[in-house]
C-alpha cells in the first residue's frame, strides 16, 4: 500500500488580476466560480489518489480534504482584484469611478455672437466601484477529522497489535458524487463566461 500522500495539481495557480471594469464584471464572477470549482476538483482528486494511504509523513492514515468556499470581498476577490497598500507596498490610490468623475462642467456656448448658455453642472451617472458582488473564493482546504474504517488485515505493515488497520476516511462513492457536482457547476460557470464574452463581442460591433 502507498505510505505517502500524493499531491494533485491539475491546473496552474491563478494570481489576482487588475481591477475589473463593470462591463467585465460578469466575466470576473464566472471566472471566480471556475477557480473555486477547480480547487474542489483538485481536492477530490487528491482524496481519491490517497484513498488507501494508511501512513503519512505526520503519522496515521490520510485525512480527507475539503475545500471550504465563501463569498469573496473587495479585498479577497481573485478576479477584479483591488490593490491596496499591503499588496503594492505603497499608498493605495483612491477609488475612481469606472467612467470618470460623477459630474463635470459644460463650457458656455455662443451662437452668432448672441451669447450662450451659462456653465452648468451635469451629473453623469457612474456605476459604484463596489457593489458587493465579488464572486466566490476558497477560504481554506480543511481536513475532515472523522475516523476512517478499521479493517482486519494482520498482514498489513501498519496493522496494530490486534491485526487491525485504520484506513483513510475517504469514501469513493461520496467523492465521485462531489466530483460530479463540482463538474456540473464548473460547466455552468463556463457557459456563463462564454455567453458574457459573446455579448461583449456583439456590443463591440454595434
Amino acid at each position: 500500500m502507498p505510505d505517502f500522500p500524493r499531491p494533485i495539481g491539475l491546473l496552474p495557480q491563478l494570481l489576482p488580476q487588475s481591477p475589473a471594469r463593470p462591463m467585465f464584471r460578469s466575466l470576473a464572477l464566472a471566472a471566480s466560480g471556475l477557480s473555486a470549482q477547480r480547487a474542489r476538483i483538485e481536492t477530490i482528486a487528491s482524496n481519491l489518489a490517497n484513498a488507501e494511504t494508511t501512513r503519512t509523513d505526520g503519522g496515521g492514515p490520510y485525512k480527507r480534504k475539503v475545500a471550504v468556499l465563501q463569498a469573496a470581498s473587495a479585498d479577497s476577490q481573485q478576479f477584479g482584484f483591488a490593490p491596496n497598500a499591503a499588496v503594492t507596498g505603497t499608498t493605495a490610490p483612491p477609488p475612481v469611478p469606472p467612467f470618470g468623475v460623477p459630474a463635470f462642467q459644460v463650457p458656455a456656448l455662443s451662437v452668432g455672437g448672441l451669447g450662450g448658455d451659462d456653465p452648468r453642472s451635469i451629473t453623469v451617472p457612474a456605476i459604484p466601484t463596489d457593489d458587493g458582488q465579488h464572486g466566490v473564493r476558497v477560504a481554506q482546504v480543511a481536513e475532515d477529522q472523522s475516523e476512517g474504517p478499521l479493517v482486519y488485515d494482520p498482514g498489513h505493515p501498519d496493522a496494530d497489535a490486534n491485526g487491525y488497520v485504520r484506513y483513510p476516511n475517504v469514501r469513493t462513492s461520496d467523492e465521485m458524487i462531489d466530483l460530479l457536482d463540482a463538474r456540473r457547476i464548473y460547466e455552468a460557470n463556463a457557459t456563463v463566461f462564454q455567453s458574457a464574452k459573446a455579448m461583449l463581442k456583439s456590443a463591440i460591433s454595434i
